[in-house]
């Protein structure tokens, strides 16, 4: 049984980062279709969720079957509850993404963001893909102090974030309003990507080593 259990487990650790790699690689090309007013690449990542979702299907059945089964105790059980609340960050990555490319399509021909804001997206892009693939790389080794590191990168993304709304609050702001919404929402699918991401870090630390670290969005809000 324990064998049978540990396999089990291994897959669902395969498949939850299987997932994660590819939340990354959709926002790399709802980022692309951003910035690019990519209608064609949009799409492709608007079709693509429908694999995620598959996947999600497949990581919960899998999860509760070993609930169901094997029935886990103490570190065992952890691990398969840490699993369960995995998926739900892994399908909100996804999910994000998705809002993303769907932007791109809902303004199309025109282009979502003003040229001047480009470069914010795009180093958001870039540390949201870093924070997938990291994502994907801490449920595979199960690696807490790779885990812990995904703080810093939420870090960047939180700055940038809040920079965007300094621009679009800032009254030589000659974009419009239209323009300044769609900032905003962008700015916060791509900050709540990285919290994800983090998130999934904590599960990681907290399935290895039974402590559970702070909440980083808590500590946030204390400030």
């Amino acid at each position: 049984m324990r064998v049978i259990y540990n396999e089990q487990m291994a897959e669902l650790a395969d498949l939850l980062g299987g997932m994660a790699g590819l939340a990354g690689d959709a926002m790399e090309r709802a980022t692309k279709s951003l910035l690019d007013a990519d209608l064609e690449m949009a799409e492709q990542v608007i079709t693509e969720y429908d694999r995620i979702a598959e996947m999600i299907t497949l990581a919960e059945e899998k999860a509760f079957a070993l609930l169901a089964l094997q029935a886990p105790v103490a570190g065992d059980l952890r691990q398969v509850v840490s699993a369960i609340q995995i998926v739900s960050d892994v399908n909100r990555m996804g999910v994000l993404a998705l809002h993303v490319a769907k932007m791109t399509r809902r303004r199309f021909p025109n282009h979502t963001v003003p040229e001047a804001v480009n470069s914010y997206f795009a180093e958001m892009g870039r540390i949201a893909v870093k924070m997938g693939a990291a994502a994907k790389d801490v449920l595979e080794t199960r690696d807490p102090e790779r885990a812990a590191k995904l703080n810093d990168d939420d870090e960047a993304m939180d700055d940038l974030h809040k920079h965007l709304f300094t621009l679009i609050m800032d009254r030589d702001w000659e974009h419009g309003v239209a323009a300044a919404v769609d900032v905003a929402l962008l700015g916060r699918y791509y900050e709540r990507f990285a919290d994800h991401a983090v998130e999934i870090g904590r599960r990681v630390v907290f399935l290895v080593t039974g402590v559970l670290p702070p909440d980083p969005d808590q500590e946030k809000e204390s400030l």
